[in-house]
């Protein structure tokens, strides 16, 4: 058996960055949290910013502290490095490689109604069969074509993704990794390239975009000046991993088998089935659902919906109150009363979240929830039955009924919305782990470094040793979740 190595997973998300040390060997794999850092928007001039040079602050105290972590082998440094991170966000660097300015914020308003101006010019059909992305307002295509015409594009001559952009403040590397490409709106995903044609066609410039890599490609080592800032002892390559953070959580997906459902669950709810090609029909269309690349040539057939992001906005209005107690309120609640839309880009924008969940319950004949409790019980009966219809529509467009769900992410602490997850599914659900992205992550990694070997079954192997999902079995019959599922599409 070939020795564990150690390595740092970086797992960027919408609200917080983490980097984890995790060490894996061919039997088992152990995680540490090493450094956690606030992640969030910061508004200046009317537009919403992420603070991405202290995300990269946040990135360097991490590899910092991995460094120091007890380990099977010497404590000043790791052997590799992987990152990733939340889709379709972008920095555009100019021709000295200078940042010009902070990235924008997927949830800023400056795509509302591009998504119509870019389907006159490309229509929504024919975007679809290139490029098999569902329609979100926020896709990196649509807030290009927002930009289109500013001084920052115009003096831009390269375009990098959050992972990328980090990893370029890393190692110098000027490259696109795959699976975060795929939710651009930009990229084949039969052939795992960049559609020219499609960037021609809606006036974006195809030398803005950096050569891709496929997940496990080495794509360059830490500077000296990385070295330095971090105590780390080089060479430490930097390796690239599923960029996007639901790529790496899929591969952390402790399956058994292949016929399974995911909903990776955090700010957002992405459910689906994992592929071996895309599915590019006018049905995958109509039912919104994306075709992202996942890894080792494999295509994550999921849906988007709100995911616990309806919930934290809710608590934030009620300033912040005992979640554990609200949750068990919520429990006694009485079950499917109301439930909305969780896909509905009304819930997309930051403030009031109860409001508006009351104002789509009144609208489509329901009665609005009467205070937090209710709200919960909402907002969770309405993610368990958005996971219900995504599942099911992915078995109905390509004949793969799962037999379980794995519920992975921040959401798989939720134990409410785990079973009612199960009750809508009529399935069981495997909870966990948490940090599925990065146990992901750190997966690829150890290949790369040739510690595992083999495909996604072989790399989940010493997952599944190492972790114990919580089951959630259902209970009772779907009819009842039938039953809100029809007056959900037909409110009347």
């Amino acid at each position: 058996m070939s020795r564990p190595v150690r390595v740092a997973a970086v797992d960027l998300g919408a609200s917080s960055g983490r980097v984890m040390a995790v060490e894996v060997s061919s039997e088992s794999t152990a995680l540490v949290e090493v450094h956690r850092f606030p992640n969030g928007p910061v508004r200046l001039g009317g537009t919403q910013h992420w603070d991405i040079l202290g995300l990269y602050r946040g990135v360097l105290d991490g590899l910092r502290a991995a460094g120091t972590v007890d380990s099977v082998d010497s404590a000043d440094s790791v052997d590799s490095v992987g990152i990733d991170s939340w889709a379709v966000d972008y920095g555009l660097l100019d021709s000295t490689g200078a940042l010009l300015g902070n990235p924008v914020h997927y949830r800023d308003a400056r795509t509302d109604g591009v998504p119509a101006a870019v389907h006159a010019v490309l229509p929504a059909a024919e975007l679809y069969a290139a490029t098999g992305v569902q329609v979100l307002p926020f896709n990196t295509i649509y807030q290009l074509a927002a930009a289109a015409g500013s001084p920052q594009l115009a003096a831009a001559r390269r375009l990098l993704l959050v992972p990328d952009l980090i990893g370029h403040w890393l190692t110098g590397a000027v490259v696109s990794e795959v699976t975060n490409a795929s939710t651009t709106g930009l990229l084949d995903p039969r052939t795992r390239g960049w559609s020219t044609e499609v960037m021609r066609r809606v006036g974006i410039d195809p030398a803005l975009f950096a050569p891709l890599v496929e997940p496990g490609t080495v794509v360059g080592e830490l500077t000296s000046s990385v070295l330095a800032d971090t105590g780390l002892r080089g060479p430490v390559p930097l390796v690239a991993v599923g960029s996007h953070d639901t790529a790496s959580a899929v591969v952390g997906v402790p399956a058994s088998s292949g016929r399974f459902g995911f909903v990776a669950t955090g700010t957002w709810s992405l459910v689906g089935v994992e592929l071996c090609e895309p599915v590019l029909t006018d049905a995958s269309r109509a039912a919104n659902f994306a075709n992202e690349l996942g890894v080792d040539g494999t295509v994550r057939f999921l849906r988007n919906v709100m995911g616990l992001w309806l919930l934290q906005e809710c608590l934030r209005d009620w300033g912040s109150p005992d979640l554990r107690a609200l949750l068990a309120a919520a429990a006694e609640s009485p079950p499917l009363a109301a439930v909305v839309d969780a896909a509905d880009p009304a819930f997309i924008p930051p403030g009031d979240m109860p409001a508006r969940i009351a104002a789509a319950c009144v609208r489509t004949g329901q009665t609005a929830p009467d205070g937090p409790a209710a709200t919960v019980r909402c907002v969770l009966d309405s993610l368990a039955l958005a996971h219900r219809r995504a599942l099911r529509t992915a078995a109905a467009l390509t004949g793969r009924d799962p037999d379980v769900v794995h519920v992975v992410g921040g959401g798989a602490r939720n134990a409410l919305l785990c079973q009612l997850t199960a009750d809508a599914c009529g399935l069981p659900v495997l909870a966990g782990p948490v940090e599925a992205a990065a146990y992901g992550n750190a997966l690829v990694q150890a290949r790369a470094l040739g510690v595992l070997s083999g495909g996604l079954a072989d790399l989940r192997a010493p997952l599944r040793a190492a972790v114990a999902p919580i089951r959630y079995d259902p209970t009772g019959d779907t009819s009842a979740w039938t039953a809100a599922e029809d007056r959900f599409d037909d409110p009347s």
